[in-house]
């Protein structure tokens, strides 16, 4: 997935998976995922998915300033 944020081109498929958090089983509709990335430039994007009972029940991107990701990972126990 590709979303421009601020004139900044995010994408899933030219960046590198650093962290990712999974709730629910395959097939769950109340399931979801958020994957951290960050970008050969250094910038970190969060993707999330999920089913359609979830909170995520379209797929998404949204940043994340570097500061905050310890705070993602302890909030996912990672």
């Amino acid at each position: 997935m590709k979303k421009i944020i601020c004139k900044v081109e995010y994408d899933t498929e030219a960046s590198e998976i650093v962290a990712k958090f999974t709730s629910g089983e395959l097939g769950d509709p109340a399931g979801y995922e958020e994957t951290l990335y960050v970008t050969a430039e250094g910038k970190y994007f969060i993707y999330t998915n999920g089913g359609a009972e979830s909170i995520y029940p379209e797929e998404n991107i949204k940043r994340i300033a570097k500061d905050k990701i310890d705070a993602w990972k302890t909030e996912h126990s990672l």
